[in-house]
């Protein structure tokens, strides 16, 4: 078996078409001020035994005017085939702008995402919501605890028989990041999205990151992610676990 691993890593992927990558540590006023940015795109193929071909893709941009307000975009996309059939195939778009309350380490938040995934039937995904995050603890300046909790409307079209929808969701979540060892970090988020008038029916996002300085501005990456959805579409299993390595570039 004949398995080669291609990481390419450049800013010029501002061109291209981007793998979704949530940051795991909320996004914090000050602490990068003007305009930044990461990029990463992994390519991985196999040959012989088994035929695979795995691209996945991402860009994100941020603006921290260093005073009131963070605002940060990220687009990417993911693409597969094994023995010449596609078996990936999905995109992810989110905004997000932060700003300052007024009460010292509360932040307001407004986002809107779309998405589409063509193995869990997903035509399209749009949402949209605000809320409150605040930072429960800062130790060290390493070591870094989150809560937030708002409201989200999600529309969601299917490529199968099952009806669009329309929903109303709670959107909390809990998020811990530390730095080491020359701005290293590792990361856990847990998200938990369930209706407001049904909260049986609710949807549930666990990541792990750990992030390693390999030289400069280039980081080696390693990505857990176990989704699940309690009320998937009809042919679609309630879990997702996702591992994903790959070098990323910040700029």
């Amino acid at each position: 078996m004949k398995k080669i691993t291609l990481t390419l890593l450049t800013p010029l992927l501002l061109a291209q078409s981007l793998l979704a990558l949530v940051t795991i540590a909320p996004v914090e006023i000050g602490a990068k001020p003007g305009f930044s940015g990461k990029a990463a795109v992994t390519l991985e193929t196999k040959r012989g035994n088994t035929d695979k071909q795995n691209y996945q893709t991402s860009l994100r941009v941020n603006y921290d005017n260093n005073s009131s307000h963070v605002t940060w975009a990220e687009i990417s996309t993911e693409y597969g085939e094994s023995n010449d059939q596609k078996d990936t195939d999905k995109a992810f778009a989110h905004l997000r702008h932060i700003r300052t309350t007024g009460v010292k380490d509360l932040r307001a938040e407004a986002f809107t995402q779309i998405q589409d995934d063509k193995f869990k039937l997903i035509k399209n995904r749009t949402l949209f919501g605000a809320g409150l995050r605040y930072k429960l603890f800062s130790l060290f300046g390493k070591d870094k605890g989150f809560v937030g909790l708002g409201v989200m409307n999600e529309t969601i079209n299917y490529t199968s028989q099952d009806p669009h929808e329309n929903n109303q969701r709670m959107n909390s979540y809990i998020a811990y990041s530390s730095k080491f060892a020359q701005r290293s970090r590792v990361g856990l988020s847990f998200y938990y999205q369930p209706k407001l008038n049904e909260f049986a029916d609710h949807v549930t996002s666990t990541n792990f990151e750990l992030r390693l300085l390999v030289i400069d501005k280039l980081f080696l990456q390693f990505k857990v992610a176990y989704d699940t959805d309690s009320n998937p579409p009809m042919g679609v299993r309630k879990y997702d676990l996702t591992q994903n390595t790959s070098f990323l570039y910040e700029f």
